[in-house]
């Protein structure tokens, strides 16, 4: 085993380069989906004050815990409500996983093997849209990876300061999203301390402290659930009262995730769902971690290899395929073990295993690297072609670099590593600083909140019923608010805010409509051929319209939008 597996200011200069990737994603448009409606919660808390009542535009939440939305409400304060405000705790929390994905693999293996880690984690194609389209995912994940490295380091110091540290971790991944950011951590921890055979340490009283700690950090989580439902059996929630706020978090809410019943139900019948999932999810290291499992499955029997990455690994993937829920972005809490079970591969045994496994490993990596960079050239040059001058020619002097960088004085084996690192460091650039800009125009909430931002007072516009666009309420920063006849009354000019199909029921309803603004609207989270392709996006798009509503007509609905359109 060669002692550097890449020298350290390559590493460094690799970070610094992800990093530069991953800060523009700060300022792109949150999306119409979990994101958006995330951030309403958080947003919700800001307006009203009220940190203990989680409420979405349906009422009472009950999915969740608090930490992302208390996170992303202090962070209101500070920077105001915005996708930066919004973003910066997960990216805060993504250092901070891959930090401890880079402790926990030097405590496993060696330091190369951390440090080359924590590269192959940052470098993931999900791990990084996390801090995109951000939900729970970047936050659990490193709760996940702090609280498996802490238990790792007490069972091998048995010191009180690593106690502390994962009853800390697991209550943040509790605190996020429930018993499955606990469950993870503690069998990686049951499979180590299985595989160093210390049999007295699963009744070292240290174990009870843990507990009693961990207690203690989600009290004010599980004391918020109480408050909210236990003192409110009114309170009715997917069509049931009396509900038991406490014992929901702490025991109903996984298992109604393992049932799927509420949701996450689409892909049931699909026993391989989260297989192919992660073929794309943790690309470009996917076939390399099914292939460093199965290398090192004789290395686990005979215990030469430790258990815990690839017990994570196997226990998660089985559980969640075997559940009824089927949503993708659960396969992140694994990449922190799959990331370990990669570099532990390539540093520790394809780095003495000579050129037989070498070659054939780099051409697999190589071709993966040209198929997701094929993908980014059609995305950002037919697609959506980047426009503007200065970014085309950053991205081909970073291209160049990286060639300059990795075409000498490197290894194949090194290649290996670096030329699929460098692809995803481009691509995710790519992504954040054209893509995503790009693709948000078709996003009609988002869009008509920028537009009209100071010329319309937000707290006069009101959804026609049955719209959902929670990216408007985010960026005008005011709660959903559904149009009624009553508001009329006020005296003051009220605007509405409809799709197309709302626009046909309002003129049909007789309401007389003024000065409008339009702005195309697609399901951005599901992108179809006829939306990619740019000859037939406009057909594929629908239209959301911002107007002023001047009373009602008291005879036949007439037609046409109004006095002027923008």
């Amino acid at each position: 085993m060669q002692s550097h597996f890449l020298p350290g200011r390559t590493y460094s200069f690799l970070f610094i380069l992800l990093g530069l990737a991953y800060l523009p994603a700060l300022f792109v448009p949150l999306m119409d989906n979990d994101s958006a409606h995330h951030a309403n919660i958080a947003l919700h808390m800001y307006l009203t004050g009220d940190y203990v009542s989680l409420v979405d535009h349906k009422g009472d939440y009950l999915d969740k815990p608090h930490l992302l939305f208390w996170l992303c409400a202090f962070s209101y304060k500070i920077f105001g409500v915005t996708s930066f405000a919004y973003k910066l705790p997960s990216l805060l929390f993504t250092i901070l996983g891959t930090y401890s994905t880079y402790r926990l693999g030097w405590a496993l293996y060696n330091k190369e093997t951390g440090k080359l880690a924590a590269l192959v984690l940052a470098s993931a194609l999900a791990y990084m849209l996390a801090n995109n389209d951000v939900r729970m995912d970047a936050i659990l994940t490193a709760s996940v990876a702090f609280g498996t490295w802490q238990l790792v380091a007490f069972i091998q110091t048995k010191k009180w300061i690593h106690v502390a540290g994962a009853a800390l971790g697991l209550a943040l991944a509790f605190s996020t999203k429930g018993m499955i950011g606990v469950l993870v951590p503690l069998a990686g921890a049951f499979f180590y301390t299985v595989y160093r055979q210390e049999w007295k340490l699963f009744f070292n009283p240290k174990w009870l402290v843990l507990a009693i700690a961990f207690g203690l950090f989600i009290f004010p989580v599980v004391y918020c659930y109480y408050l909210q439902f236990n003192l409110h059996p009114e309170k009715i929630v997917r069509g049931r009262d009396h509900i038991d706020g406490v014992r929901f978090i702490l025991w109903g809410q996984s298992f109604e995730r393992f049932e799927g019943e509420s949701f996450g139900s689409h892909g049931r019948r699909d026993p391989l769902f989260f297989v192919h999932t992660f073929i794309w999810a943790y690309c470009p290291w996917c076939l390399l971690a099914l292939i460093a499992l199965v290398a090192g499955a004789k290395g686990l029997i005979a215990r030469r290899q430790e258990w815990l990455t690839a017990g994570m690994f196997i226990i998660v993937m089985l559980g969640i395929s075997l559940s009824g829920f089927k949503l993708p972005h659960y396969l992140n809490i694994i990449f922190p073990a799959a990331s370990i079970l990669v570099a532990s591969f390539l540093v520790n045994r394809l780095a003495g295993a000579g050129f037989r496994w070498i070659k054939p490993v780099f051409n697999l990596q190589l071709a993966i690297t040209i198929l997701l960079s094929a993908c980014m050239l059609f995305l950002n040059t037919w697609a959506f072609p980047i426009r503007n001058a200065w970014v085309v020619f950053f991205i081909l002097s970073l291209v160049l670099l990286f060639y300059l960088f990795i075409s000498s004085g490197f290894s194949m084996l090194q290649k290996t590593v670096l030329v699929p690192a460098a692809a995803m460091i481009v691509c995710f650039f790519l992504l954040n600083i054209n893509f995503y800009l790009q693709l948000l125009h078709y996003q009609g909430g988002s869009e008509l909140a920028f537009r009209t931002k100071e010329k319309i007072n937000p707290q006069d516009v009101y959804l026609w019923k049955g719209l959902y666009t929670p990216s408007w309420n985010f960026y005008t920063a005011t709660d959903r608010r559904i149009f009624e006849d009553t508001v009329l009354q006020s005296g003051r000019t009220i605007w509405l805010l409809a799709d197309k199909a709302g626009l046909e029921e309002i003129q049909q309803a007789g309401y007389q409509l003024g000065e409008v603004y339009t702005n195309p609207d697609y399901g951005i989270t599901r992108l179809k051929l006829s939306f990619v392709n740019p000859l037939t996006r406009k057909k594929a798009c629908t239209e959301m319209v911002l107007a002023a509503v001047r009373g009602k007509h008291p005879g036949p609905a007439p037609t046409g939008l109004g006095a002027a359109t923008h």
